[in-house]
């Protein structure tokens, strides 16, 4: 049988390696901003999430949030621990637990918003308004063809 006859891109083209490499581009003044308030990129995403959306069930946040099941317990966990939020189990269903943001976790929101805001209009600047929105908008593509 006669080997397929492709090769892998280089690395310079591989889709995977550019994402994670733009991922780390983005991250990394996020993360500097974070340091002052001593909360991780996936405890702000979690805390986005509550601030953006109102009171969420786990599986909501943590698809909206990109986080696993396990990594988002520890993460609620520990912000419940740090009341930046409060969790509250369902009437309905007691097996199904909400998260909401709690005013210690919404501070955090508001005391970072102008320096996130400046990130990210720096993005879209150095791109341009108009690839900034297409860069969105194909990785939006992406995320809901694969």
């Amino acid at each position: 049988m006669a080997k397929p006859n492709y090769q892998l891109p280089s690395t310079n083209r591989s889709l995977p390696i550019a994402l994670m490499r733009s991922r780390e581009k983005v991250m990394a003044p996020i993360r500097e901003m974070l340091k002052a308030s001593g909360i991780t990129e996936q405890q702000w995403r979690v805390l986005r999430i509550l601030s953006e959306f109102g009171p969420q069930d786990l599986t909501e946040v943590a698809a909206k949030a990109s986080l696993l099941m396990p990594s988002l317990s520890r993460i609620i966990r520990k912000l419940g621990e740090d009341e930046l939020i409060t969790r509250a189990t369902d009437s309905e269903d007691r097996r199904r637990q909400t998260v909401v943001i709690a005013p210690a976790g919404q501070q955090i929101i508001d005391d970072n918003l102008a320096q996130a805001t400046r990130i990210a209009a720096e993005f879209q600047y150095r791109l341009g308004a108009d690839r900034f929105e297409l860069l969105l908008d194909l990785l939006a593509e992406l995320e809901h063809e694969v």
